[in-house]
Parts: C-alpha cells; sequence; structure tokens
C-alpha cells in the first residue's frame, strides 16, 4: 500500500533541492498577469509556496518562468530563476530546471523536489513525507523516483497511479486517456508533485520522448524509465485539497476560500473570538493578538497587526495599520 501521511515523518538529512513549475500562462485565467501572480489571501499564490519550501531548508530552489516575466522574476527573488523558452511540457521545464540547478558547481545528487507555483496549498508536512519516502526501507534500496497521490472524488481525467498490491511500489502512471477500463476504476491520482534522486534525474529526462500527441516531453514518463532500469518507486498519499492547481478564476476564488479558513482557524486557536467567521478577511501576514474580538464583515489588507484585548467592530477595513493594546475600533473604520 502507499504510504500515508497520518504515519511519523521526519525531515530527511539528505540534501534536497526543489524546482518550481510556473512558466505557465494561465489562458483560462483570461489575464495579462503570469498564473502564478494571481494573489491569495494577499500575495501571488507562488510566494505561498516559496514559503513553505523555505521552511524546509533546502539547499536550493529554482522557479522555472517562461520569457518576458520580469515581474515574476522580481517577485520570486532572491530565489533563482531559469527560462523554459519553448513550453514543450513537463519533463522540458525540469530539464530547464536541472541545468540551472547544476549550472555553477558539480551535479546535484541529493533529492530534487518538483512541484507546481499554481498549487499554494501544499503543506510542510506533505513535503516533509515525500522527502521521507526516499529513504531506504527496511534495509532495501531508496526509491529513485516518489510520486505524490490522492484520492479525489472523481478520478475524472486525472492520471492514475498503478501500485503494486503486494509490495506497494508505484508501477506506472496512466494517463486517464490511455487507461484500460481496469485502470480507469482505480482511485489513486497523480498530483503533479514528485521527488526524485539527483543523481539520476539528468538522465531520466534525456531519455524522455515527446513522440505522444500534444509532441511534448512528459515528467511522468520517467516512473517507467526508472522502471525499465531496474529501480523502484513509491507513492505517497496526500489530501486533495493541498493539490488544487489553480487554471481558472473558479478555482483561485476556490482556494482563496481554503486559505481564509485556514487562517481563520489560525486566528480563533490563537486566542481570538471571530463573531461570524465567514465573514472575516485575512491576509497571509495578519497578526492578531490575544482576546482580540472581531465582529462581522471585516477586511485585514496587507500589513495589519491587531494588540491584545482589541475589538474591532463590524464593516472595518483595515491595510497597513497597528491596533493598540485594548483599542476599540469601529464600526465601519477604515484605517
Amino acid at each position: 500500500m502507499p504510504r500515508y501521511l497520518g504515519e511519523p515523518v521526519q525531515m530527511s538529512k539528505q540534501k534536497t533541492a526543489a524546482i518550481v513549475l510556473a512558466a505557465g500562462l494561465g489562458t483560462r485565467m483570461k489575464s495579462v498577469l503570469p498564473k502564478v501572480m494571481h494573489p491569495v489571501a494577499g500575495r501571488p499564490m507562488v510566494s505561498h509556496l516559496l514559503s513553505t519550501l523555505f521552511k524546509l531548508d533546502l539547499e536550493k530552489i529554482v522557479v522555472v518562468v517562461g520569457p518576458d516575466m520580469a515581474d515574476l522574476e522580481a517577485a520570486v527573488a532572491p530565489f533563482a530563476t531559469a527560462v523554459q523558452y519553448e513550453r514543450l511540457g513537463t519533463g522540458d521545464a525540469v530539464k530547464t530546471g536541472m541545468d540551472a540547478l547544476n549550472k555553477d558547481g558539480p551535479a546535484f545528487t541529493g533529492n530534487v523536489l518538483v512541484v507546481y507555483g499554481d498549487s499554494p496549498l501544499i503543506t510542510e508536512q506533505t513535503l516533509n513525507a515525500m522527502l521521507e519516502a526516499r529513504q531506504p526501507i527496511e534495509g532495501g534500496f531508496a526509491p529513485t523516483v516518489v510520486v505524490l497521490g490522492f484520492m479525489p472524488d472523481d478520478p475524472g481525467a486525472y492520471g492514475r497511479l498503478v501500485v503494486d498490491e503486494e509490495d506497494g511500489d508505484l508501477v506506472a502512471i496512466v494517463e486517464a486517456d490511455d487507461a484500460s477500463p481496469e485502470e480507469l476504476d482505480i482511485g489513486l491520482c497523480n498530483s503533479g508533485v514528485m521527488c526524485f534522486d539527483g543523481a539520476f534525474l539528468p538522465s531520466l529526462l534525456e531519455r524522455l520522448s515527446n513522440d505522444n500527441a500534444k509532441g511534448e516531453y512528459y515528467l511522468t514518463d520517467c516512473v517507467g524509465l526508472a522502471r525499465e532500469d531496474g529501480f523502484n518507486c513509491a507513492v505517497v498519499e496526500g489530501d486533495e485539497e493541498e493539490l488544487i492547481g489553480v487554471n481558472s478564476r473558479i478555482e483561485l476564488a476556490l482556494v482563496e476560500t481554503i486559505a481564509q479558513d485556514r487562517l481563520r482557524e489560525k486566528a480563533m486557536k490563537g486566542g481570538a473570538t471571530l463573531v461570524d467567521p465567514s465573514t472575516v478577511y485575512f491576509s497571509f501576514d495578519t497578526k492578531i493578538g490575544k482576546d482580540v474580538v472581531i465582529e462581522p464583515n471585516v477586511f485585514f489588507g496587507p500589513g495589519v497587526s491587531v494588540g491584545g484585548g482589541a475589538h474591532i467592530k463590524a464593516f472595518c477595513h483595515l491595510e497597513g495599520a497597528h491596533i493598540a493594546d485594548k483599542a476599540v475600533i469601529g464600526p465601519f473604520a477604515r484605517l
């Protein structure tokens, strides 16, 4: 069976780098803004992902961008960027990232996480579980490829993860269009997030073929290539909610809702009272003290801190402001 996030996990001791795929235009967003630059809770969604990666104490992070994305390059600084000039698929994008990763020194041979800039909700715990899965099991060899799977209510067009029932190894990733009726019955699906042995990743990437309907290099084909070489692959199962990729304004709104629910829960667990939580909107950096009371329909823009015991009455809009301890604000205040 796949490894689950409920199992205890510890951070891998091996050096790790991350390649963030962020070159997509996001045509379904109907916007001139690069897809990953659309904000969630007051900052670009790619910045949420980078903040999570930063907690892992990685050796290096490379963000793969498209041409003419100067604003995106500035937003992800000081992390390194690599330009994918032709959008030839995920395999080509990761190759671009690996070339940048290995540019200024010896070839990187640690863990290589591949994550997506349009998936801002993935957590540190999930990424740590993938790194832990790259460790040898019961004295055996470490998996060369680890794939993050999930169990959606409707598998639909997701690629299916075929797992060996006896040893739990990942056998193949089968795209829905190519799947047999039996494979379509598999509930475990591919999120796209993967972790590789960096010593073998370049050779896998070099052997990818674009002999397919889209003429693209698919990163998922690395699983089959690794198994052809006699290496084993593994699956870690994650939470569907964490793995939502934003490809439309509708999905952006869904991710915003989830992010706000997380922020509301954090505020209440920290000692604040939210009279009507669903009507309070936080920014990623909102700081709320203990015994704060927040009435309905309050919006926090970036840069707000609220001191202990403060009372924010209904219909207030706050940004770039500090509210002192025990202050009473509003109703209908704009600061």
